[in-house]
């Protein structure tokens, strides 16, 4: 599991010039939880990580990766 509570500078990365509300609306979550994966603060399900890593394009398995 990823470390919890570290900002993911990664996820960021990826987002590039997209806003957090353009990310979430695609991948069909609210705002604010995708705030919360940004910030380490809260880990995804399987389903909601390979959303996210179709959305931008990344292999969704990171999210689980130490």
């Amino acid at each position: 599991m990823a470390e919890f509570g570290k900002t993911r500078l990664w996820l960021i990365k990826y987002r590039g010039d997209l806003t957090q509300q353009q990310v979430a609306n695609k991948a069909g979550i609210s705002r604010s939880y995708y705030a919360e994966l940004e910030s380490g603060s809260k880990n995804p399900g399987v389903k909601t990580a390979k959303r996210l890593g179709s959305v931008l394009m990344f292999d969704w398995t990171i999210f689980f990766k130490t």
